[in-house]
């Protein structure tokens, strides 16, 4: 899951001199050249996986190489989308304490964005060359080309932030905010170079100044937070231990190149899709036409479509822009307040994180090695617990709500209604028993999702505006690229952090807490609520993951159990004001002022934590239709 829109106000950008008018559109022509390539490989990794279903299960004639060819193709859409994502200033980022300063210290934190991340591109620029040259010596298994051809995604990706990171910086209007990032950065790295030979000796010392202090610092000043990782590992890597500075670029090629993680730029662009076609219009007009007439009917509506939605695009940012205007026009004539629907909405997204096929769901299987299948069959259920949670407390907050003005749908709406929302109705059906009948892998079934949205929005529902499908793609790349850098530079934290030997430590000290399961269980909820919301969901996944996962299993915690209570407390804390990302994410979506929508949010928070303690301590819920 990946909400890009920024944590908090959004920062101001220095004034533009004369110097930026003459970059800026040199910047331009860079990123439409970098945004039509990435939408380029969307579509071939489109067609490349969905010709692999076709030629496997109708013709019963496998092509043994699409799976590698999506693969190299893959790293190439994931530099590129990170390329793009950099040049639109999309890259995650916690600016919520930024953004309460002064436009000028504001604008400083801006530039310190752009020359933060320009430090570690310098770092891993040459690591990049030198890996992706070793790689042109293997030869892959079923095209026998060089792995040289995938590998120089790295290099050139670096390069090219590298590129856009100087033309910003250079076209920057005040030269004195510029030289001062430049300047703080450059003394921080000069500072830590000289303390090399004092930090070496200190041993897991490090991990708490590197991991700890210098991340939290980076996080905290609002640059991107897969640099902040990136910065830190590559400087306790480098200052710290005697290996390889290549290694750092060896583990986020690793993180990056998880064939499962192909499902994610596929799924985000299924989720703009059923909002383009009207698929998604068409289940909300139907579950407005069967509950509309009731108090809080809306509501229960907005909670129902969500659940909906998210069973067919796995992005959370998707899922709320198909939801949220179509119902919040109707349910602020009926007197609902702007705030109280914005907290809803931001509850629902946290209550249906665990819907497959969840971008955070297929992130837990690629880095854990837990059955996507088994996740995807596991989450259906506390996404249910949580929705009843959320009913109550609109049930409570709507019980008073004034329907004399609402006319009740008759039979024969509600029948035409259904009609039409059949075929989007039963598209999460699809892609379940496609997975779950072994007709595609957990990859490949969101191109069926993409062929079917496709044929439904040509033939049935008459809605396909084609300007809008360029758009779609890039935006796709984009935000799967932030994504994706983010998983590649958390898996290299994560890497260091277990190479160190603070995973054993950690797993001693969970094993050794007393209370077996339940407490190990309420300690991850509170950990998770943290972390989801200073960290972002999927990065502290990425990140924790790894090292809990195997202790869960040790205290007798099913792994499938423990990763719904996983996703569902860093849920609560990714859209839980005021350092939630997704709960500004929803502001922006919903154009309503995030002051607003606080105070409504405690109740609905309060009903995402007894769920979640529920589905905690009853594992029937998450693992009771397993096979």
């Amino acid at each position: 899951m990946h909400l890009a829109e920024d944590a908090g106000a959004v920062l101001d950008a220095p004034p533009i001199t004369r110097v930026g008018a003459v970059l800026q559109p040199i910047e331009r022509i860079l990123g439409g050249i970098i945004g039509a390539a990435a939408a380029i490989l969307v579509v071939a990794e489109i067609v490349v996986l969905f010709t692999g279903v076709t030629s496997r299960y109708l013709f019963h004639k496998p092509i043994i190489w699409t799976d590698e060819l999506a693969g190299i193709l893959f790293l190439w859409l994931a530099m590129l989308g990170a390329v793009l994502a950099f040049q639109r200033s999309e890259h995650m980022r916690m600016t919520a304490i930024v953004g309460m300063l002064t436009p000028k210290t504001r604008a400083f934190f801006d530039v310190l964005a752009i020359a933060a991340p320009l430090a570690f591109l310098l770092l891993v620029l040459q690591p990049a060359y030198e890996f992706a040259s070793d790689e042109v010596f293997v030869s892959t298994p079923a095209l026998d080309i060089s792995n040289g051809w995938r590998a120089a995604a790295l290099p050139v990706g670096i390069a090219l932030m590298l590129v856009i990171a100087l033309l910003r910086l250079a076209a920057t209007g005040n030269w004195r905010l510029t030289l001062s990032a430049i300047a703080l950065v450059a003394a921080g790295a000069i500072i830590l170079y000289l303390l090399g030979p004092v930090l070496a000796p200190l041993g897991n010392l490090n991990l708490l100044i590197f991991f700890v202090i210098i991340v939290a610092i980076l996080v905290f000043s609002a640059v991107p937070i897969a640099f902040a990782f990136g910065l830190a590992t590559f400087a306790y890597i480098t200052l710290t231990t005697t290996t390889p500075d290549t290694v750092v670029v060896g583990r986020m090629d690793e993180g990056m190149s998880h064939l499962i993680l192909l499902s994610v730029p596929l799924f985000v662009f299924l989720g703009l899709l059923i909002e383009m076609t009207g698929m998604a219009r068409a289940m909300v007009g139907f579950l407005a036409s069967v509950l509309g007439h009731v108090r809080g009917g809306l509501q229960y509506v907005l909670i129902g479509a969500m659940y909906l939605v998210s069973g067919i695009s796995g992005a959370k940012a998707a899922d709320m822009a198909a939801v949220a205007p179509v119902l919040f026009p109707e349910m602020k004539k009926r007197g609902a307040k702007p705030g109280d629907l914005v907290a809803l909405l931001s509850a629902t997204g946290a209550q249906t994180e665990t819907i497959p096929p969840s971008l955070v769901l297929i992130t837990i299987g690629s880095v854990t090695g837990v059955s996507i299948a088994a996740l995807f069959t596991g989450g259906l259920l506390p996404g249910v617990v949580l929705a009843v949670m959320l009913c109550a407390v609109v049930w409570r907050r709507y019980r008073n709500e004034d329907l004399s003005h609402v006319k009740r749908a008759t039979g024969a709406e509600v029948g035409r209604a259904f009609l039409i929302a059949i075929p989007a109705i039963a598209l999460p059906f699809v892609i379940r028993a496609a997975v779950v009948g072994g007709v595609a892998t957990a990859t490949e079934v969101s191109t069926i999702g993409i062929v079917y949205s496709i044929l439904a929005g040509l033939l049935l529902y008459r809605q396909f505006p084609w300007r809008r499908v360029y758009p779609m793609l890039t935006e796709t790349a984009a935000l799967s690229g932030a994504i994706l850098l983010i998983i590649g530079a958390a898996t290299g934290m994560a890497w260091a952090l277990t190479q160190s030997g603070f995973s054993d430590s950690l797993a001693k000290f969970m094993t050794g807490l007393p209370g077996g399961a339940p407490v190990f269980l309420a300690v991850t909820i509170v950990a998770f609520v943290v972390l989801g919301s200073v960290l972002e969901g999927i990065p502290a996944i990425v990140l924790f993951g790894p090292l809990l996962f195997p202790i869960a299993k040790q205290v007798g915690v099913h792994e499938v159990h423990y990763a719904m209570v996983v996703i569902l407390a860093m849920g609560i804390g990714l859209f839980a004001p005021p350092f939630g990302v997704g709960y500004y994410a929803a502001c922006a979506i919903s154009r309503i002022h995030p002051d607003e929508g606080i105070k409504p949010m405690i109740g609905y928070i309060l009903a995402l934590l007894v769920g979640t303690i529920v589905i905690a301590a009853v594992p029937w819920i998450s693992t009771g239709f397993l096979d």
